[in-house]
C-alpha cells in the first residue's frame, strides 16, 4: 500500500498548519499540540507512515510550512461518547451551544466523527468552534458559521472581553472566596506529562511552560464533605480551573487527572480502569460546567448574556447528598 492509498475502515484526521506551527519540527509540534503521545511515540507513528504530510510519507525532522496539511491515519474504532448538545442561540453569524459532559469538541486522538464539530458540520454545514471545553466539561460554547466570525469570537476570549463563569463540585468544605492569582506550571510529582499545578508565587527559574493565571473562586454551598464552587477565570489557560482547585486542596469530583488519584488517568489511557477506580471517582466525568457567557456581539454590538443551569448528573449528585 502506498501513502496515497486508503485501507478499509481507516480514519484520516487532517490539520492545516497555521502561523503558530509554521517553522517548527514536525515531531516537536505534534508532541506539543497532541499531548496524548510523547515525541518518541509520534516519531514511531511517522516511521510507520501513520502520519502523512501533504498526503505523503515524511520524516520527524521536517520543518513545517504555513498551510501544509498533516494527516493522522487510524484504523482504531472511536471510543463511545454521548452525542448530547443543544443550540441555545443562533443567528446568521454563530451558534451558542450547551454541550454535554462526554463529548469531544474537535477531532483529536481517537475521536473524529464522535465530536461536536463533526455532528454540527453534518447538520448545519461547515462550522468553526471558537472556544474549546474539555471533553468531560459540559456547558456553553461559541461556534462560528465562518472563519471570520470564529476568529472574531476567539479574539474576544484572548482579549478577555468575554465573561465566563463555571460551577464545579469539589471534595472538601470550600467556605471562603479565593482569588487565585499566580502561575500554572508542570506538576513534577505526576507521571502524567500534561498535568499542571497552580502556584501563587512565580517559579524560579521561570520556565517557558509557566503561564500566569487568575481565577476567582466563590463558595455556593457545602454538603456531606463536598462543595459547589463558582469559578470565574480571567485568563484562559489549559486546565486552569481544574489544576487550580486541585492545587488548593479541592479536587473535582469525577476528575481522572486532577482528582484525588491521577493514576486513574494512566489506567484509563491503557484501557485498564477498574471498578474500584470508577467507584472512587463518584461520577463518570469531571463535575465542571460552563454556566454563563456574557459579551458584546462582534458584528451587531448588542449585549449578549447566556446561562445554562447545572446538568442533571451534577444536580443529582448534589440532591442525593443534601
Amino acid at each position: 500500500m502506498t501513502a496515497m492509498e486508503h485501507s478499509p475502515g481507516e480514519r484520516r484526521i487532517t490539520t492545516v498548519i497555521d502561523d503558530r506551527a509554521a517553522g517548527k519540527r514536525l515531531d516537536l509540534w505534534l508532541a506539543e499540540r497532541f499531548t496524548y503521545l510523547s515525541r518518541n511515540q509520534w516519531q514511531q507513528q511517522i516511521k510507520a507512515e501513520k502520519l502523512l504530510l501533504n498526503d505523503r510519507k515524511t520524516r520527524s525532522s521536517r520543518i513545517l510550512q504555513l498551510n501544509e496539511q498533516v494527516t493522522f491515519i487510524s484504523d482504531r474504532p472511536e471510543p463511545p461518547i454521548i452525542m448530547e448538545y443543544s443550540v441555545v442561540y443562533e443567528d446568521e453569524h454563530f451558534f451558542v451551544v450547551n454541550k454535554g459532559g462526554n463529548l469531544p469538541c474537535h477531532p483529536a486522538g481517537p475521536f473524529f466523527k464522535h465530536t461536536l464539530w463533526y455532528d454540527m458540520t453534518e447538520k448545519y454545514g461547515k462550522v468553526f468552534i471558537a472556544n474549546r471545553l474539555d471533553r468531560e466539561t459540559s456547558g456553553l460554547m461559541l461556534v462560528g458559521k465562518n472563519t471570520e466570525i470564529a476568529t472574531k469570537l476567539a479574539k474576544l476570549f484572548t482579549s478577555r472581553k468575554i465573561s465566563k463563569k463555571y460551577q464545579a463540585i469539589v471534595f472538601g468544605q470550600f467556605t471562603d472566596e479565593i482569588i487565585a492569582d499566580g502561575y500554572l506550571i508542570d506538576d513534577p510529582a505526576s507521571e502524567v506529562r500534561k498535568k499542571r499545578q497552580f502556584a501563587f508565587e512565580q517559579p524560579e527559574p521561570l520556565s517557558d511552560k509557566a503561564e500566569s493565571a487568575t481565577t476567582r473562586l466563590n463558595p455556593i454551598t457545602q454538603f456531606a464533605g463536598f462543595s459547589l464552587v463558582e469559578a470565574v477565570p480571567t485568563t484562559g489557560r489549559l486546565h486552569q480551573i481544574r489544576a487550580t482547585l486541585y492545587s488548593l486542596g479541592y479536587p473535582l469530583v469525577g476528575d481522572k487527572l486532577y482528582g484525588p488519584d491521577d493514576t486513574v488517568y494512566l489506567r484509563l489511557a491503557r484501557d485498564e480502569i477498574t471498578a474500584a477506580d470508577r467507584e472512587k471517582l463518584l461520577l463518570p466525568r469531571q463535575a465542571l460546567h460552563a454556566t454563563n457567557l456574557e459579551f458584546i456581539h462582534p458584528i451587531t454590538g448588542k449585549a449578549m448574556n447566556f446561562q445554562a443551569p447545572l446538568p442533571s448528573d451534577m444536580q443529582n449528585f448534589i440532591a442525593k447528598r443534601l
